[in-house]
């Protein structure tokens, strides 16, 4: 049972039990059942027998016999001139009645007016206000309400934040499309106007639809992710084998850009997921950190279990100019370009689809100076035992 069944269960009893009280304080006041002779004793044919009580001596002349049909055992048409009469005060009842009514309003206050603010709010959504919040006009208790309150508000921040998301993506990517649709415009108006170019006007065009059509991959598998459209999430990863590939691939990609890898890696165990889905995610963080290191710089990519060993350590130092730390948080943000990488080559989406495979595969991801200069990204993955 909930805390507001209990809450609702205490209001009733604790009512009724005031009730029951009073109308036996009442009782206890008006004196209880008067007797004929004016004391509190037993109704006539109840009690033990008189002593000189004999049951198998006939009774006197006059006196009526218990068995013969003119006696009366208490179920005659009334009261006889020498029984009681019960008197029931009515202050009880109606204490009673006002108490039910006093009850009934409180009930009714006190779920209505939180259902009347949440309905309140709902139509405040549905005209489009996503800045309302009802968690404090649901009460301060810890109840169902509160509890509804409280995940209404966080339904609606969550629905903020994804048409803001949803509008700054757009606008990103009309950016984004923009420029590479403007340089193949310029190459083609090249070619027109001076013939002798158009082998370099082609390869210009060729260059920039290479570029939008890895911006629009990239794009749909950032929605995919955002969508919770993961695929199959049933491979078991082998983490050593996954990360060996990536860094030898990395290796050969590093030393064309006179830069080198450096692996560490003592890590065994599975990662249950998708495979490709991870090796895009780790592939993105080890290229990332190729392209800001400077010429002839090192990065390391380490990985190692944590001390309960139950979950994977990956971490990818670069030797780059490092990040603002305003920034640090915003990295993973789709498109963002901080102050250092404002030249670099690429969309900003690669550590956005990161962190978003990551967190389908149930680990985290984030990123921190180091303090001999360069960037660290660190990555938690859970493990399963080889």
């Amino acid at each position: 049972m909930g805390r507001l069944f209990w809450k609702l269960f205490a209001l009733i009893t604790l009512v009724q039990m005031l009730i029951v009280l009073a109308v036996g304080f009442s009782f206890v006041l008006s004196g209880g059942v008067p007797h004929p002779d004016g004391i509190n004793a037993p109704p006539a044919g109840h009690g033990p027998p008189p002593p000189d009580f004999d049951p198998a001596r006939p009774p006197p002349p006059g006196a009526i016999d218990p068995g013969s049909p003119a006696f009366d055992h208490g179920h005659g048409p009334g009261p006889g001139p020498h029984q009681p009469h019960i008197v029931i005060p009515p202050q009880p009842i109606i204490g009673g009645l006002v108490g039910s009514v006093i009850t009934a309003a409180l009930l009714a206050w006190f779920l209505a007016k939180p259902i009347r603010s949440l309905r309140d709010a709902f139509m405040a959504a549905a005209a489009g206000d996503l800045d309302v919040r009802i968690t404090g006009k649901m009460g301060r208790g810890k109840d169902e309400m509160t509890d509804l309150g409280r995940d209404f508000d966080l339904m609606v921040e969550r629905l903020q934040a994804l048409i803001v998301g949803q509008r700054r993506l757009l606008h990103d990517v009309s950016h984004e499309m923009r420029s590479p649709l403007a340089r193949m415009q310029a190459a083609i108006g090249l070619a027109g106007q001076q013939p002798e170019d158009t082998r370099e006007a082609l390869l210009r065009i060729e260059r920039e639809s290479v570029r939008m059509d890895r911006l629009i991959g990239e794009l749909l598998a950032l929605a995919r992710l955002q969508s919770g459209i993961t695929g199959e999430m049933d491979d078991a990863i082998d983490l050593r084998e996954l990360l060996g590939v990536i860094l030898d691939d990395a290796a050969f990609e590093a030393r064309a850009r006179n830069r080198v890898v450096t692996a560490r890696i003592d890590v065994d165990g599975f990662v249950r997921g998708n495979v490709e889905l991870l090796r895009r995610a780790l592939e993105n963080v080890v290229r990332n950190a190729i392209k800001y290191s400077y010429e002839g710089g090192q990065i390391i990519v380490a990985a190692r279990p944590d001390a309960a060993g139950a979950r994977a350590l990956v971490s990818v130092c670069d030797s780059g100019p490092g990040v603002p730390e305003p920034d640090l948080a915003a990295i993973f943000e789709p498109f963002f370009r901080g102050a250092n990488g404002g030249n670099a080559d690429g969309h900003g989406l690669g550590l956005a689809i990161a962190k978003r495979v990551i967190g389908a595969h149930g680990g985290t991801i984030g990123a921190a100076n180091q303090v001999r200069g360069g960037l660290c990204v660190e990555i938690t993955l859970p493990l399963s035992p080889r």
